[in-house]
């Protein structure tokens, strides 16, 4: 039962520093966009660590789409992309390389919200530029998930151990 209420209230942390960690990117214009570096994708590489954070990131992830998406499309599947880079994550864990479980959230998100973008821009015309976003979202995931990521990472590695 501790372990149970213990994991609950882990994921619970993970989605409320989601959406402050959102917050705090939307505050410098980066939470969404075609240029985004949502701080709060450096905590998907915690999920090697702790497990929970796969399901803690994706609610996080929704709350903060209410807030500062682009709705509705961000709600459906900026949400949906971090739930494939969680469960992909999930499974890379098993490696026990932290630069591994990142791979899958980078990938998701630089395939999916780029659509998003298009979709709320009223989506005609605007295919084109499917390549632009793709690369400029990509590189806000790698920024955030490898970058900032990585010293998250290790941070929390030394504190938990």
């Amino acid at each position: 039962m501790k372990k149970q209420i213990l994991s609950l209230t882990r994921g619970a942390m993970f989605a409320a520093l989601y959406v402050l960690l959102t917050l705090l990117s939307s505050l410098f214009g980066l939470a969404s966009g075609n240029i985004q570096v949502r701080l709060s994708e450096a905590l998907l590489i915690l999920i090697i660590l702790y497990p929970e954070a796969a399901v803690g990131i994706p609610i996080g992830c929704l709350i903060s789409n209410l807030f500062f998406g682009l709705m509705p499309w961000d709600l459906l599947f900026g949400t949906l992309a971090t739930v494939i880079g969680c469960v992909g994550a999930l499974a890379l864990r098993k490696t026990g390389n932290p630069l591994l479980v990142p791979i899958p959230n980078v990938l998701a998100n630089a395939l999916i919200v780029p659509a998003v973008i298009i979709l709320s821009m009223g989506g005609e015309g605007t295919w084109v530029s499917f390549p632009f976003f793709a690369l400029t979202v990509g590189i806000g995931e790698i920024i955030a998930c490898f970058g900032v990521g990585w010293f998250v990472y290790i941070a929390v590695k030394k504190i938990r151990h």
